[in-house]
């Protein structure tokens, strides 16, 4: 690197915009190689009966470095505050709302983006969940300039990581956002002395990962067992499939795909209790529901709720 360059990153004022724990390690990597001015975040919110106030995890970090923290509650509305602080760099990742075009043309080096996912596919608000839910193979991180639509800006840099067929939403969550801190660190000098890559997406190949409705979360027993295993594992640790027994609400963490198939069984039945859990008839063979959580409870092995009510199982519908 030579002495222009170093006096550039020793100069840089940086905007750090994010929200949720898969900001952090973004964030932390940025406080330690470059001097951020302000981090923008999400206004606190209030979680639990108790009415607790709780902070987004960035604001935590930024006030752990005293750094200025601004909370906004409409950014297209607000964004003079940031602009007032003449950011050379704005970086954002998972903050949660869309920037209007007066702040995204206002930085000298651009506002960049860091998307877990291979864009263009899965743009939007859940890309790690539907990466698993849609059975993909590989996802990644991709290093962008933002533009005025969504996650539809050129991209910089990006890099693949493959999903395990034992890749939860939480595992991938975690592999995701330290490579996205490492990608941008990266990445980041590229853009600060112009020899960065910008290429444009692929409009053809654009698909979509809208954010988990609580429709998304129900079990449909009539689809394949990979289909159904991969919705599970793809909604864990957050916010969890489900199904109902009895007029409860049971979610449903674990489970894997059994070899056998009961083709005179109906979908959702519940064919046959394993060592491991309950087996349940899909449209094409027999998934076994290995962690359980039922309502009102705590997470459990699914051997250890039959304890009492294996046998008034077998034969039940569950939806």
């Amino acid at each position: 690197m030579d002495i222009e360059s170093i006096e550039v990153e020793k100069e840089l004022k940086v905007v750090f915009m994010g929200t949720p724990d898969f900001s952090v390690p973004i964030l932390d990597a940025i406080i330690k190689n470059y001097k951020v001015k302000a981090v923008v975040t999400q206004p606190d919110k209030i979680v639990g009966r108790s009415g607790k106030i709780a902070k987004p995890p960035i604001k935590v970090v930024a006030e752990n470095n005293d750094i200025l923290v601004i909370q906004l509650k409409s950014i297209k509305e607000q964004y003079e505050e940031i602009i007032a602080l003449e950011p050379d760099i704005i970086i954002t990742c998972a903050y949660g709302q869309i920037l209007p075009k007066e702040l995204l043309d206002y930085p000298k080096y651009g506002c960049i983006n860091v998307h877990a996912s291979l864009l263009p596919k899965l743009r939007g608000g859940a890309p790690i969940h539907r990466a698993i839910i849609n059975g993909y193979t590989k996802t990644g991180i991709t290093i962008m300039f933002m533009a005025p639509g969504m996650d539809d800006g050129d991209i910089i840099a990006s890099e693949e990581v493959k999903i395990e067929d034992s890749d939860t939403a939480s595992t991938l969550h975690d592999k995701l956002s330290k490579l996205g801190s490492e990608l941008l660190i990266k990445t980041l000098p590229s853009i600060l002395n112009g020899t960065n890559k910008r290429v444009p997406q692929d409009e053809s190949k654009v698909t979509f990962a809208p954010i988990i409705k609580p429709e998304d979360e129900k079990i449909d027993f009539s689809k394949t067992s990979i289909q159904i295993y991969n919705q599970i594992r793809g909604l864990n640790s957050f916010p969890g499939a489900y199904f109902m027994l009895d007029g409860k609400r049971f979610k449903v963490w674990e489970s894997f795909i059994s070899n056998d198939y009961a083709s005179d069984k109906l979908d959702g039945e519940v064919v046959k209790i394993y060592k491991e859990g309950i087996g349940v008839k899909t449209s094409n063979g027999v998934i076994i529901l290995t962690v359980l959580q039922p309502e009102g409870k705590s997470r459990m092995r699914a051997i250890d709720y039959l304890n009492g009510v294996k046998e008034s199982l077998i034969g039940k519908i569950i939806r």
